[in-house]
């Protein structure tokens, strides 16, 4: 089985009765006027590869099918709830992911719609597993500079260049690193406040970290060298059992655009 995925992106305006339907779906469409509501909901289908065309699903009819049945079902409820005057909590999305999915549940004949995850900004987004509805799932990225060294006090200096290379220059360098944080909370449950969120976050893991030589300023870094393996495992250590009702779910930090490691805890180490 292959898990594919496509972002479709469109634009509400809550205020006006229809969205004009666009030409670009590259930047939105529908396309939105004026000061729109911009939003990209992913799909993911899970399914075979089919031997005679290389496609689990066409990504043209994927754009198709979600723009004729789940867009509207987005907007028609984010419409509703603005016109209202009313707050649209993370609850409130996931139920409108819900149905937005029970629209997409019969439209790929035997691919199945695994997940749908609406992006909310460039650095948040909301997902559900249609596998388990009473769940979502909060990802939240958050940046910070600091340098490090790569280096093994157990191995020569030779061994050392060996394994890290350039990484092992004794002057240390410094990365821009992107960490996304994810957090399992229940659908119907207690709302996720994102400030406390992002509080919890920051005082935990990235007071720790920014603007600082892991090596020498991060006590955690002077008995295990500070890869990108490794602080993904300590930024989950810092952060699981902090986000109670919810549950940490994954730390993916990247050390560059190429570069990233994903956990999710020592009793997962694989996850699909």
């Amino acid at each position: 089985m292959v898990r594919l995925g496509r972002f479709v992106r469109f634009s509400i305006n809550p205020f006006l009765d229809e969205d004009g339907p666009g030409c670009n779906s590259y930047a939105s469409k529908p396309a939105g006027e004026g000061l729109a509501v911009y939003l990209e909901l992913a799909a993911e289908l899970v399914g075979p590869v089919q031997a005679d065309t290389g496609l689990v699903v066409n990504v043209s009819d994927i754009d198709r099918v979600v723009r004729r049945f789940a867009v509207p079902v987005v907007a028609e409820r984010i419409r509703e709830h603005l016109r209202r005057g009313e707050h649209i909590p993370l609850g409130t999305v996931s139920q409108i992911l819900w149905s937005a999915y029970e629209r997409l549940a019969d439209e790929f004949d035997a691919v199945r719609v695994d997940r749908l995850t609406l992006k909310l900004n460039p650095f948040r987004k909301l997902a559900m597993d249609t596998q388990d509805p009473d769940t979502m799932y909060f990802s939240e990225k958050f940046e910070f500079a600091a340098t490090h060294k790569l280096w093994n006090d157990a191995f020569s200096d030779e061994q050392n260049f060996e394994v890290f290379g350039k990484c092992a220059n004794a002057a240390g360098h410094g990365h821009n690193y992107i960490v996304e944080v994810t957090v399992a909370t229940p659908a119907g449950g207690p709302a996720l406040k994102i400030g406390r969120f992002e509080q919890i976050v920051d005082s935990r893991l990235m007071q720790l970290v920014d603007h600082k030589n892991l090596n020498l300023d991060v006590p955690d870094f002077q008995n295990r060298i500070a890869t990108v393996e490794n602080l993904a495992i300590f930024a989950w250590e810092r952060l699981s059992g902090r986000f109670d009702p919810g549950r940490l779910h994954a730390v993916t930090v990247w050390e560059s655009d190429r570069t990233y490691c994903s956990y999710y805890g020592p009793s997962e180490p694989n996850h699909g």
